[in-house]
């Protein structure tokens, strides 16, 4: 099912990387990604998440910070640090909201940095849409 708002971004081809270990929202969060048009790739542990950004570099990343296997600032903060993968966006998304792990955030690199309580699906996306537009992906 195809959306109208095509004319606003061009989403054909555009990778997002979502890394979210709920289930439930991952689920969510990647059935309104697909809907709204772009392709979707999903994991659920830091590891494997930093892995698929090295091997597929795709051209947006959603990031949860509480993660198995590494957590999300690490898997950040090593994404920022190899020159095949800095460029990529990540936007965290995460509850853990203290201003000092938000500036966490943005001190290793990241775009944006939503609290995923504040947020509806549908707001997180227009926010990946804005990213998309500021950066001409």
């Amino acid at each position: 099912m195809e959306n109208s708002t095509k004319e606003e971004i061009n989403k054909d081809g555009i990778m997002i990387l979502l890394v979210e270990d709920d289930e439930f929202l991952r689920d969510i969060c990647e059935i309104k990604l697909k809907k709204e048009g772009f392709n979707v790739t999903t994991s659920a542990d830091g590891l494997d998440a930093f892995k698929k950004i090295k091997d597929l570099k795709p051209q947006l990343v959603l990031l949860d910070v509480i993660l198995p296997g590494m957590d999300g600032f690490d898997v950040l903060k090593k994404s920022k640090a190899d020159e095949e993968t800095a460029s990529i966006p990540i936007i965290m998304l995460t509850n853990l909201g203290q201003n000092d792990e938000v500036q966490k955030g943005f001190d290793y690199g990241a775009e944006d940095y939503i609290i995923k309580a504040h947020f509806t699906v549908g707001e997180i996306v227009e926010k990946v849409r804005l990213i998309i537009k500021r950066k001409k992906i």
